[in-house]
Order: structure tokens, then C-alpha cells, then sequence
């Protein structure tokens, strides 16, 4: 498939990408894998591959500047943007073509996890609206999952084995056309390490005029979560929440900012204190951050446009902060 180029962020996964690589062998004409300052051996095995093409950067720049970097690597007109722990099992062919269809700018396909199970809730979702978001934030999808609002948000409604368009497929396993990703300026680098990226771009290809399809014919096994799981628990808090309220700064109306930023601060202020009962410290001062920060993002313009990650960075600009960002992520 000459027309397809692979691009695959990586972040200390000597364990997953050798068989990510090797079930793209003859699938693509160019893979280039994007190092984010691996401390293990993910490198070593990205150069035991043939015709890989590895950028291996001395710091992390995060998995949305990683991707820009790996897009622009490729001379193909087709990218395949993968997690390392995905493994394409089949249909590449059908992504192609969907992607080559006449104003499509993006397709994916399905995922199953390990043992071959669809991957519901995460294959597929909807963009999210300021009530997905603070049911999210409220903690109200985590006790009460099959509530109509997440539901919709998730696509639990949707059957997965049936084609059709979609809004916002999984990053991990997603295709798009190189155009259409230089259409809309590529990436947001300022979502950082990870999370809200791959939806604030679909929603600006959604926004230029760009269909995107799923095709369920194509299918990756993904295993899920393998780098930021091993993030410490304060920046795992801390970043998730400052992309969400970047999101939600770049796509809600003041209306909506109000509502997502206020069950940010409810939904923090509860998780202190139940971090606080479990005696869980990082919990309870990334919590308290989180509280400080969004409280101040609904009333001030400037820690709006500041965002979460840099604020306490700015705040904590010493030993500590430099420690934890050296921890962090920019992968998934």
C-alpha cells in the first residue's frame, strides 16, 4: 500500500511496539516511529526493524507535537497514526479507501482488546458537550455508566459492526489524509503530554467541511493505557484536567464553559476528599490544584488562555516540577 505512511509516538514501550511493527510489514510503504525520550530499550527495537524510521528526541515533547513531527516525516498522502500497543489484524485496505473517497478526511476502525472483545465505549464516541463533560468530571459516568448522557457520549447505542460516519473515533487506530491534517494546522501542540488532542482535531476537521468514516472491517487488537498508566498519579490528575478545560475553552460556549468549569471544581473538591480518606497525598494536592486552578479559570480570562499544566509548572518551577516532568508522558 504505497499510499499509506505509519506514524507511531512512543514513550518507554520496549514491550509493545516490536509487534505493533511488525504486523505493519507490507501494509505500508513507510513507517516512522517518534521517540519521546525513552529511558528503555523502545529505540533499540524501533532500529532492529528494517525501514523504520525513527526520531528520536532528547526530551518529551508530548504525543500531539510527536505526531505533527511524524506527519511532516512522510512523503505519503496517507497517514496511519497508531498507539504502540495497537497491532493491526486486517483491512488497512478498507481505511485507504475510505480515506480517498470524495471529502472524507479521516477513517478508523474497530478495536478489541487482548482477548478479542470489541472495545465498546472507546472505539467510538461522540464529541463531547458540556453535560458529557461534567458527568465526567462529577464522577456520575464512573457510578452510574449506563446513564442517557453517556450513553450518547460513548456510543453504547451504536452498533460496532455496522459502517457508517462518525465524530470521534480512538486516536489509537485513525487514518487520515495528509491535506486534511494541513488544512486544520495539524495538531494542537498546547494539548500536552496527552489526552484531548485527537478530539479537538477531528472536531476541527468536522468544522472544515471533512466527513470521517468508520469502517469496522478493519480491526486492531489494543491493549490500552500503556504509558499513561505509569504516570504518577499527581500528573496523570493534573494533565487530564488541564486539557479537559482546554477543550473546553477552545470549543464551548461561555455557557458551557460555566457548566463544564464549575463540575471541574465540584468533582475536584469531592475527589480530595476522598483522596484525603485513603490517605492518598498525591491525590489530595493534585485534587486541591485542580480545585484552585478551575475556580480561577471561571472568573479570570487570563488563566483561561494560561491552562492547567503550565500554571502549576510556572508555580512549581523547580526541583520538583523539572522531577515530575521528566516522569511524564507523551504517549497512550
Amino acid at each position: 500500500m504505497n499510499s499509506i505512511g505509519a506514524v507511531i509516538v512512543t514513550h518507554n514501550s520496549e514491550q509493545e511496539i516490536g509487534p505493533c511493527l511488525d504486523a505493519l510489514k507490507g501494509l505500508v510503504s513507510e513507517i516512522v516511529v517518534v521517540d519521546n525520550a525513552s529511558g528503555d530499550g523502545t529505540a533499540a527495537q524501533a532500529r532492529l526493524r528494517p525501514g523504520v524510521e525513527l526520531l528520536a528526541n532528547a526530551a518529551n515533547l508530548g504525543f500531539a507535537a510527536a505526531v505533527n513531527q511524524g506527519v511532516r516525516a512522510l512523503t505519503s498522502p496517507l497517514v496511519l497514526l497508531l498507539n504502540p500497543d495497537t497491532v493491526v489484524i486486517s483491512g488497512l485496505h478498507l481505511l485507504r479507501d475510505a480515506c480517498l473517497a470524495s471529502g472524507v478526511g479521516a477513517a478508523s476502525g474497530r478495536l478489541v482488546n487482548p482477548g478479542g472483545m470489541p472495545q465498546s465505549g472507546f472505539t467510538l464516541r461522540r464529541f463531547p458537550t458540556p453535560a458529557a463533560l461534567a458527568f465526567e468530571a462529577l464522577g456520575i459516568n464512573r457510578v452510574w455508566p449506563s446513564n442517557p448522557v453517556n450513553r450518547r457520549y460513548r456510543c453504547l447505542d451504536v452498533d460496532l459492526e455496522l459502517p457508517g460516519e462518525a465524530e470521534q473515533p480512538a486516536g489509537a487506530f485513525l487514518m487520515f489524509r495528509k491535506e486534511a491534517w494541513a488544512a486544520v494546522g495539524g495538531f494542537d501542540e498546547d494539548f500536552w503530554p496527552v489526552w484531548f488532542e485527537d478530539v479537538d482535531f477531528l472536531k476541527r476537521l468536522r468544522a472544515a467541511g471533512f466527513r470521517v468514516l468508520y469502517c469496522p472491517g478493519a480491526v486492531a487488537r489494543h491493549q490500552g493505557a500503556h504509558s499513561v498508566g505509569r504516570m504518577p498519579e499527581g500528573w496523570r490528575i493534573v494533565c487530564w484536567y488541564g486539557n479537559f478545560l482546554r477543550y473546553v475553552q477552545k470549543h464551548f460556549s461561555s455557557a458551557g464553559r460555566i457548566a463544564a468549569g464549575s463540575a471541574v471544581s465540584a468533582g475536584a473538591l469531592g475527589r480530595m476528599a476522598a483522596a484525603a480518606l485513603a490517605g492518598r497525598r498525591d491525590g489530595i494536592r493534585a485534587y486541591g490544584k485542580v480545585f484552585v486552578f478551575a475556580c480561577l479559570w471561571l472568573v479570570s480570562r487570563r488563566y483561561r488562555e494560561a491552562g492547567l499544566v503550565s500554571e502549576v509548572v510556572r508555580q512549581h518551577s523547580s526541583q520538583t516540577a523539572g522531577r515530575d516532568l521528566v516522569q511524564a508522558h507523551g504517549t497512550k
